[in-house]
């Protein structure tokens, strides 16, 4: 797979990864919690990350779980988005 292949496969992962924790990364980035370098970060985390073969898989069959995995390296953001996007809606 050539590098713009494997880039679009990360990018689908974080926006999965972003449905599976209840987190809008849309929303966040029209927002302005989510800038254009961080997305950029988020997507260059799970390219390293050595985790991303099964993450699929946990995204598939995670059940009814909020937060993303301990693997992975974007959870702490993750975390903080949902947080952020919980206060707004109250």
């Amino acid at each position: 797979m050539n590098v713009l292949g494997q880039t679009m496969k990360h990018v689908r992962l974080v926006l999965r990864m972003g449905q599976a924790t209840g987190v809008d990364l849309v929303d966040a980035h029209r927002t302005g919690r989510l800038s254009p370098d961080e997305w950029a970060r988020m997507v260059g985390r799970c390219r390293g990350c050595e985790w991303a073969c099964d993450c699929s898989d946990w995204q598939t069959h995670r059940g009814e779980r909020v937060e993303a995995p301990e693997t992975c390296p974007n959870r702490n953001r993750f975390a903080k988005l949902k947080t952020l996007q919980n206060q707004e809606k109250q």
